[in-house]
């Protein structure tokens, strides 16, 4: 057993509210360590400490800042295992998908790294007589950064280090769920050189995150979890005349046309509907086969490679192709969906509602399951399953396929798989979405461009890493300036040019 507190001024500091909650190992069930849970005096504390090493750290050159995130990717890179390792102990996915979480989040560090190139601002001279104007990007100040279970590396990377290239002193409070290599990311923050006081670790739940979100300190929040949770979030946050990103749920739609390479939809329908157990928000959770052949051809297919899906602990190897789901009441949630949608008249083709893995019986585990002939009116169709659930929905043209993509209220990722360039065109230029693929099934965006989601997947007018992350942590200042270097003479300055 082993408890997780707070880094605060570079250090663990114990939490003194008197609250802990349990962190489960989601394979056996059983706890394996406890978190400590802030409260608002301990928030506004820590937040105090930010805003006190925050002018020092915002008056640093972009590139001494970027000479740290080049030390954090280092040290990213040595302690890969290790924190992956910690990652799948708590989350419980594969260790593969954990190395591939950390790396994600290496990569916008990388990114990083170019602060100065990002943080140049504009110039005109001569923008009128003797006058010229220039910009500047300046921190906001500080920021917090609230993260979800689900990628406990790689969001919590993606949200501060952005902001702290920026040179803003930054919150974290992580997921109670998986808090362990936030705290290990803070650490490794320290050992590059991050000054004491600028990366600050807050464990907690909602007491902990209304405290940052009525904080007046707080300048921005970041949050990525559930839609009803984002949007409450950013309307706290923009009442308290805060910036806000927050990024919520997902119902992802895959287009496959008649033309396309069914082996190839089939092998990234499997990868993407039930890596990481369907815990992402990214995961395709609808595939929209056109045709009735189509659709029965790539039934077909997919039934065999679901059926030989290896459900198992993260300890059982990297052949493992995932692992359990976080909580008993998120297994409990994803198997009342699963009836509801066999109680609604969808086919369920693949049903391991029953499934046991013998030896964990009290983990969380869920069978993979596929579902055929579903309709729009079902929940199963309407919500975020979060789970290792395909849906399958049947069109009979393209304009129907695109249709319910476009129609839905989330609006986070698609794909279409096509070996036509015209059609992949039209749905690229029309698709009402953030992120699209032409036969990839996970569009999620490299480092140097930017990651969200339209409609109810994403509220705030920016989104994560890339261009808009140095947007969004910064206030731009434009100057207007005239130097006067001659004599006053009937009530008018005459100038001259410099030499």
């Amino acid at each position: 057993m082993y408890e997780i507190h707070h880094f605060v001024d570079s250090k663990v500091t114990k939490g003194t509210s008197g609250r802990m909650a349990d962190i489960l190992n989601p394979a056996t069930g059983e706890v394996q360590g406890k978190v400590a849970l802030a409260n608002k005096a301990e928030m506004d504390a820590a937040i105090e400490v930010a805003a006190k090493a925050q002018p020092a750290w915002g008056a640093l050159n972009p590139q001494k800042r970027g000479r740290v995130m080049m030390a954090m990717v280092h040290l990213l890179n040595r302690d890969m295992d290790k924190l992956a390792e910690a990652l799948s102990r708590e989350h419980g996915k594969t260790l593969p998908d954990a190395r591939g979480d950390v790396q994600r989040g290496l990569e916008v560090i990388e990114y990083c790294i170019g602060a100065p190139q990002m943080l140049k601002g504009e110039y005109s001279d001569n923008a009128g007589p003797g006058i010229d104007m220039y910009s500047m990007r300046q921190p906001l100040g500080v920021t917090a950064a609230i993260a979800p279970f689900n990628f406990p590396a790689m969001i919590p990377l993606w949200q501060v280090g952005p902001a702290l290239a920026c040179g803003n002193a930054v919150i974290m409070k992580p997921s109670e769920r998986d808090p362990s290599v936030p705290l290990m990311i803070a650490e490794l923050f320290a050992e590059a050189g991050l000054p004491d006081g600028i990366l600050q670790v807050v464990n907690g739940d909602k007491e902990a995150v209304d405290a940052i979100l009525d904080n007046e300190t707080i300048q921005a929040v970041g949050f990525v979890g559930s839609t009803p949770i984002a949007q409450y979030i950013y309307s706290r946050a923009c009442a308290n005349g805060k910036r806000a990103q927050c990024f919520g749920g997902a119902k992802n739609h895959m287009i496959i046309m008649p033309d396309a390479d069914m082996d190839q939809a089939a092998d990234a329908l499997v990868g993407a509907g039930f890596g990481a157990a369907g815990e992402r928000c990214m995961a395709i959770s609808v595939a929209v086969p056109v045709g009735k052949e189509t659709a029965d051809k790539l039934i077909e297919k997919l039934v065999p490679r679901i059926e030989k899906l290896r459900v198992a602990p993260y300890t059982d190897g990297d052949d493992v192709d995932y692992g359990p789901v976080i909580t008993a009441a998120a297994k409990e949630n994803i198997l009342r969906l699963i009836q509801t949608g066999v109680d609604q008249g969808a086919n369920l083709v693949v049903d391991n509602r029953d499934f046991k893995l013998q030896g964990y019986e009290d983990g969380f585990f869920v069978g993979p399951h596929l579902f055929d002939n579903v309709t729009t009116d079902m929940d199963i169709y309407k919500t975020e399953i979060f789970g290792p659930v395909l849906c399958t929905v049947r069109a009979e043209t393209y304009e129907e396929a695109i249709g319910y993509a476009m129609d839905h209220e989330y609006g986070n990722g698609t794909a279409i798989f096509t070996r036509d360039g015209d059609t992949a065109r039209d749905f690229a230029n029309r698709i009402n979405i953030g992120m699209v693929g032409i036969n990839v099934p996970i569009p999620v965006p490299l480092a140097y461009h930017t990651f969200g989601g339209w409609k109810k997947s994403g509220f705030g007018d920016l989104n994560q890493h890339g261009p808009d992350a140095f947007k969004f942590f910064t206030r731009t200042k434009t100057v207007t300036s005239r130097w006067p270097s001659g004599l006053k003479e009937g009530g008018e300055f005459h100038f001259k040019a410099f030499d």
